[in-house]
């Protein structure tokens, strides 16, 4: 009867009613996809192993647990070489310890982990570990292509002003060396992560990879990544091609000072330290440019997965191996310490 005396009173309240259930759905959806974003920051990834459980890669399974070993005890020879001989506490090998520092942690955060999802059966991830892991990879990727680029200086500075070389290289310079390729690594890795780790993972938390590197998780992000991706892009060629600029106008005054030298032997000396360093920059450079300069839609996973293997494990095992093997004074303070270790043993 009300709404026949007053017909607009019943509109109004259909109107109301009306808004009310709209304003229920739109919080319901909201609350749906905090939900959603909640639990995609709280799932665990599922990494894609490199191997299965056939013959030939356990085969390849057990070289890549060999070589994590002789990486790890060639980086920690080189380390207490360079700590116990004296005639190893100069510059070059100050830094030097610093890049085989970076190179121990290098396949720790990433072969352990694989070693025993493999052993497990098991290859999920918890999102705080892959996070953790994304961080101090590129923390130390980021630290280890500054710190060449600073060794490319201290090779500069020994061929081409030898004489003001202790004044240049004093430790004071030495320690803002190292500090500066640190902290650019934990100014990168802080900034990178904490944006990464931000974006919502609502679909499938498979990454296409055997450790958890930007790249990879940056696809599985449910939202629109464009902008970022682009700054990524932007940003990894200042990291790289800034560091190549010095190691590249460092080796070029290098090489004309070189050629001038008068002295075979000293000619040979210069060459030979200088090349140890080339080298390494080369392995180092060569898969970073690949991995991060060159579009994703022109390299595979399965390829992205060996050129990460490669700079993670192998060049980590071969840096300690091209220093000790083309170093004098390494091979010098290895056998010293040798012959001190089979004296004792016969005693």
């Amino acid at each position: 009867m009300e709404t026949e005396r007053y017909p607009s009173l019943g509109t109004k309240a259909v109107k109301l009613k009306v808004v009310k259930v709209n304003a229920c759905l739109k919080i319901n959806d909201a609350l749906w996809s905090m939900g959603q974003t909640n639990q995609s920051m709280t799932s665990d990834f599922t990494l894609m192993g490199l191997f299965s459980y056939s013959g030939p890669h356990l085969v390849l399974f057990s070289l890549v647990v060999t070589i994590f070993t002789m990486g790890l005890l060639g980086n920690s020879t080189l380390l207490f070489l360079i700590r116990t001989d004296p005639r190893l506490h100069t510059p070059m090998y100050f830094l030097l310890s610093q890049l085989s520092l970076l190179d121990v942690g290098f396949p720790l955060v990433t072969i352990p982990k694989m070693a025993v999802n493999f052993m497990q059966g098991d290859s999920s991830i918890s999102f705080g570990a892959c996070g953790a892991q994304m961080f101090f990879l590129m923390l130390m990727g980021v630290s280890e292509g500054v710190l060449l680029s600073l060794m490319s200086y201290d090779r500069y500075v020994a061929v081409c002003h030898p004489l003001h070389y202790p004044i240049l290289m004093r430790h004071q310079v030495c320690l803002l060396m190292v500090t500066t390729s640190w902290l650019s690594g934990v100014l990168v890795a802080s900034i990178q992560t904490s944006i990464i780790l931000h974006f919502p993972y609502c679909d499938s938390h498979t990454v296409e990879h055997f450790f958890c590197e930007l790249p990879a998780l940056l696809k599985l992000a449910c939202a629109d990544t464009t902008a970022y991706e682009l700054a990524l892009s932007i940003s990894g060629v200042l990291i790289l091609l800034l560091p190549l600029s010095l190691i590249f106008t460092s080796y070029s005054h290098v090489l004309r000072a070189i050629l001038h030298m008068n002295s075979i032997e000293a000619r040979h000396k210069a060459f030979t330290t200088c090349s140890s360093h080339i080298t390494v920059v080369g392995l180092f450079y060569g898969a970073a440019v690949f991995m991060y300069m060159v579009p994703g839609t022109y390299h595979s996973p399965q390829q992205d997965n060996v050129v990460s293997l490669f700079y993670s494990l192998v060049t980590p095992t071969l840096n300690p191996l091209i220093y000790s093997l083309r170093n004098r004074e390494v091979q010098v303070a290895l056998a010293k310490v040798l012959s001190r270790v089979a004296f004792r043993s016969k005693r």
